[in-house]
């Protein structure tokens, strides 16, 4: 059985153990905009960011890793599902040994759903590979953004969603790597509640300065989604049929 979002849009193997989250469509779709040919992503459980990007952009080639045999096995599953495994490469690998993944500076833009939660902190689930990718158990905040930096090219950025309770550690952890925070975004759920994510923007090698976008809104007062949102999920439906995999 296949997740599908919108009508004729990507499909995504269920049962694997690893979910598609909503902050994982807005990451894609926050880190869209960058320009760059090669992307990488960082802790790509089932690939779900990777190949969104691969079939938003022909040309861009996109390395996913995990250090998760069956969460790799689960993206090379899914690059296959929706026709862009010439684009999508899933490799076995701890993003902590990036020395050993690929020379420095070689993607322009990096991306990463980073854990969550410190160590010692919220109720971890009973499936390790779920527990990891919820909690720094395998990869702190300061292990990813030093990753990220060595990753990708003088100039080349990194896009992480996170949550906002962890904002100072987030940016701390990325200038102490060499990446300044150049583009911000908080996620609401509704318009009088605080955000419970964000999204950030970091520049190898930058100057300090960085713009605050308007936040999105996930919702209306009734509940129903926003406008915003509706539209981010319908321009999904498009990648297909703009990639020329409509057929799968």
């Amino acid at each position: 059985m296949t997740d599908v979002f919108p009508p004729n849009g990507p499909s995504f193997l269920k049962g694997q153990g690893f979910s598609i989250g909503t902050d994982a469509v807005l990451l894609y779709h926050f880190a869209r905009r960058c320009r760059g040919e090669k992307a990488a992503d960082l802790g790509c459980g089932s690939g779900v960011i990777g190949i969104l990007l691969a079939l938003a952009s022909p040309l861009r080639s996109v390395t996913a890793v995990d250090i998760d045999h069956e969460a790799v096995r689960a993206a090379r599953g899914n690059a296959a599902l929706n026709g862009v495994s010439e684009r999508f490469q899933a490799v076995l690998g701890d993003v902590r040994q990036f020395r050993s993944l690929w020379p420095a500076g070689s993607f322009d833009l990096a991306v990463m759903n980073p854990p969550y939660y410190a160590v010692g902190t919220g109720k971890l689930p009973r499936s390790a590979a779920a527990a990891a990718a919820r909690s720094e158990t395998s990869c702190t905040l300061e292990e990813a953004c030093t990753a990220a930096s060595w990753s990708v090219r003088w100039g080349g950025r990194f896009c992480v969603v996170y949550k906002p309770e962890r904002l100072t550690d987030l940016l701390l952890a990325m200038h102490g790597a060499g990446l300044e925070p150049k583009r911000l975004r908080f996620v609401q759920p509704r318009a009088e509640q605080a955000p419970n994510l964000v999204l950030i923007e970091s520049v190898r090698g930058a100057r300090p300065g960085v713009i605050v976008e308007a936040p999105l809104l996930l919702m209306n007062g009734d509940g129903s989604p926003s406008g915003e949102l509706n539209e981010i999920y319908r321009g999904l439906g498009s990648l297909r049929a703009e990639t020329g995999n409509g057929g799968l």
